[in-house]
């Protein structure tokens, strides 16, 4: 009998660079395919450590089942091991479009002093992003201006640590160090953030909120609210995803 087709898993060669080695990993994501279907196939808990994701990201690779946003950034995060010089960290966006909010996340990455993005959505704009944005906030900019074209105005934006390239480490990804109400903030002001975040980051001094405080998320532009309201990572981070 014949065996459906499984895309390959893209394997890494000396001769290829960064860029193109981010545009495999994209191509192969983009062959398994968006997960319209409803049905979460992979259960991902955001606060499980990064050696139990990396697990389920080998299952991903083993199924070759179609994905959505949250399942293509621990996939991105999977295939990127092993090339120090490939920095990648979570970011998250809040939008309202209708009266409803959407929640999408996609993988940053930075090198070589460039930053882009990969990732998975219905939308081709709201997911990988090539390696040309000299600063952080050029990419948020970029992604703030595709979900102008659909309307959705974005209200928050969260961004995370770089994610440590030993799959076997105990630590939880860290993903919201900075929390950003885009929506209540001037743009010379986000990108000020932004920058002095990125500098941070890029000189690894910033260390994981939860090592500082439970509860405490550094944040600028908003007033912590005490009644939010708690869906489940999973469900928030790719709910109604129109992104």
């Amino acid at each position: 009998c014949v065996q459906p087709s499984v895309p390959p898993v893209p394997n890494y060669k000396l001769s290829m660079s960064i860029p193109e080695w981010l545009q495999a990993i994209q191509t192969y994501m983009k062959m398994l395919q968006y997960n319209h279907t409803g049905t979460q196939f992979f259960e991902i808990r955001k606060s499980r450590p990064l050696s139990g994701l990396m697990e389920t990201a080998k299952e991903m690779t083993r199924e070759s089942l179609p994905i959505k946003c949250l399942e293509a950034v621990i996939l991105g995060i999977y295939l990127t091991n092993g090339q120090p010089s490939v920095e990648r960290f979570p970011i998250s966006f809040k939008t309202h479009f209708s009266g409803n909010y959407f929640h999408h996340v996609v993988l940053g990455i930075y090198c070589n002093g460039r930053y882009g993005s990969l990732g998975m959505s219905r939308r081709s704009d709201l997911m990988d992003k090539p390696l040309t944005y000299r600063t952080l906030s050029d990419l948020i900019f970029e992604f703030e201006d595709s979900y102008k074209k659909y309307l959705h105005s974005v209200k928050k934006v969260k961004i995370g640590l770089y994610v440590p390239h030993e799959p076997h480490s105990f630590q939880p990804i860290e993903w919201k160090q900075l929390v950003l109400n885009v929506s209540k903030m001037m743009r010379t002001e986000v990108r000020k953030e932004l920058e002095k975040f990125a500098r941070d980051m890029r000189m690894k001094i910033l260390k994981p909120s939860s090592a500082r405080s439970p509860t405490k998320e550094r944040s600028r532009g908003k007033s912590l609210s005490p009644h939010r309201r708690h869906a489940s990572p999973q469900r928030r981070m790719c709910r109604r995803d129109k992104s």
